[in-house]
């Protein structure tokens, strides 16, 4: 049977084709992923119209989650982590709980993986970075202190085109840019840019814990999955069962 251990489902932004690879490279043996697409007008990927993108996700968000949970997934997950910037925290936290009460399953939110891996990682200084723009970054910033996060430093990654067109190399390269003394962790946020390949290298380069939105959010729903396996290759986090 398919997802004989856990079933995954993820709402992805229309245009994103990161996250339909990264998941299932981080998924152990038994857990099948699923995904179902969010309705947003324009090119996705743009600084240009994003807060706009990320509202309108918000606002059909049950569009989506009607088809996904066709597949019974035992956790569903936002997919997306600046729509949380738009939210804000208690916006959030309402949209989570209706959602829970809706479709009756476990459902959690990519920025809310995040909090939930940087607790456990017992970090308290998180160094930013990500590939929006300067307005979207501050708003990532305002939360993760809104959670009682200090941000110790944050960096916009240069030049961005299109988040979906990032590479690898400039994740790490943003990782490096972002890294401060005082910070605990290094957070990578931004799903449409490719960062799960290079988060082992990245902390083992800066002797800290790294994570990004991908590895924070697959760790987070197979925690909710009831999943303890360690999975290797991706980080400290994701070895851990905490």
């Amino acid at each position: 049977m398919m997802g004989w251990r856990a079933r995954l489902g993820f709402l992805i932004p229309p245009g994103n084709p990161t996250i339909e690879s990264e998941m299932p490279e981080m998924a152990p043996p038994g857990v099948s992923v699923h995904f179902s697409r969010m309705v947003a007008p324009g090119e996705g990927g743009t600084h240009d119209g994003q807060e706009e993108r990320n509202r309108a996700q918000i606002e059909h968000i049950d569009e989506s989650a009607d088809l996904l949970v066709k597949v019974k997934p035992d956790v569903m997950m936002l997919a997306h982590t600046a729509s949380s910037y738009t939210l804000g925290r208690r916006a959030e936290a309402v949209l989570v709980q209706r959602l829970q009460a809706r479709y009756r399953t476990k459902v959690a939110t990519a920025f809310g993986s995040v909090v939930a891996a940087l607790n456990a990682l017992g970090a308290q200084r998180i160094a930013l970075g990500t590939p929006y723009s300067e307005e979207i970054t501050l708003k990532g910033k305002a939360l993760l202190e809104e959670h009682g996060f200090a941000v110790a430093n944050y960096c916009v990654l240069e030049n961005v085109v299109n988040i979906f067109d990032e590479t690898p190399e400039r994740a790490y390269r943003l990782g490096r840019s972002a890294d401060t003394p005082a910070a605990d962790v290094v957070f990578l946020s931004g799903l449409g840019m490719p960062t799960v390949s290079i988060i082992e290298t990245l902390e083992q380069d800066l002797g800290k814990p790294v994570i990004s939105a991908a590895s924070a959010m697959m760790w987070h729903a197979l925690q909710l999955a009831g999943v303890r396996q360690r999975v290797s290759g991706y980080g400290r986090l994701l070895t851990s069962t905490v």
